[in-house]
């Protein structure tokens, strides 16, 4: 895979997560759909149209494929991201999502071996100065609650993007850990609605509805497809550099709710924007023979 190729799918990837994250704060704030409904038709339709995707493509069922921890990763991962947003700002829960994405990936990179060299510490530090220029006075703190379940999203999200590197075939991968983790959903979604009614109500929810409309898209779009375009190119990153790549959805996701929402790009935002995309440009750009830390 070509320096370009590699660049080109890991922004399409990037652009997948960034919407993920509008797409899930915009339906629990601005729909009625709760958050136990919008993962289990998240996670189950991915199911569903991955499960096609990949039959149809290969003639055969992925049942086997992907592995239950990265399933299981996958389910913490959407429950505590969609609780998450119940309760945090789109730009600052995806701060703290991928903050945490970055140190979990990176401390799993240094226990295998990789280090920074010279150049790529600067795009690290770079990105890290993004993040805390962001972070200051103008964002308010997050609740303490949605702080620690935006955290733990990202720890899962780390161990399932480490866990989908070594996959020979990303599309199915990614189907057979959405069919592994779809029965977990619907027993989430089972214990919610017995909990809250003391009765199953199949009234919660509304297959016409924008909520649902909203987790379908999650579903199949910015999480089916996107997560197998994003499978497809881990294979040429480390883990170092796939978390240093992620830390520029924090800085998407801001700049786009700001525009959703007709609020200003201060000064402070552009430059958090110039830090974190200047930093993972360095890091993707760079000749391997020198500091790159992309794989020919």
């Amino acid at each position: 895979m070509t320096r370009l190729k590699i660049i080109l799918i890991t922004i399409i990837s990037l652009l997948a997560f960034a919407a993920n994250s509008l797409i899930t704060r915009f339906a629990l704030e601005k729909t009625n759909i709760d958050e136990a409904s919008f993962i289990m038709l998240r996670v189950v339709s991915g199911a569903l149209f991955l499960w096609l995707f990949v039959t149809i493509r290969n003639h055969k069922t992925p049942l086997q494929s992907g592995s239950w921890l990265a399933a299981t990763a996958l389910f913490i991962y959407a429950v505590s991201f969609t609780y998450g947003y119940g309760l945090i700002a789109a730009g600052t829960g995806a701060l703290l999502l991928f903050g945490s994405v970055q140190i979990t990936m990176t401390l799993v990179g240094y226990r295998e071996g990789e280090r920074l060299n010279r150049i790529q510490l600067v795009g690290f530090v770079l990105a890290l100065v993004g993040l805390v220029i962001l972070m200051l006075p103008g964002i308010r703190a997050p609740s303490l609650h949605g702080a620690l379940l935006m955290c733990i999203s990202g720890i899962a999200w780390g161990i399932y993007t480490l866990q989908g590197r070594g996959a020979s075939d990303p599309a199915a991968a990614t189907a057979g850990n959405f069919i592994k983790a779809a029965p977990m959903a619907i027993l989430l979604w089972f214990i919610v609605n017995l909990t809250t009614t003391n009765a199953l109500n199949l009234d919660s929810i509304n297959l016409v509805g924008a909520g649902a409309l909203c987790a379908l898209l999650s579903g199949i779009v910015t999480s089916a497809i996107g997560y197998i375009i994003w499978y497809s190119v881990l294979p040429e990153l480390k883990a170092t550099q796939a978390a240093i790549v992620q830390l520029s959805v924090p800085i998407l996701v801001t700049l786009a709710g700001a525009m959703l929402l007709n609020e200003a790009i201060t000064l402070r935002v552009i430059l958090a924007s110039f830090a974190i995309l200047s930093g993972t440009i360095l890091v993707l750009t760079c000749k391997k023979n020198k500091y790159s830390l992309i794989k020919k």
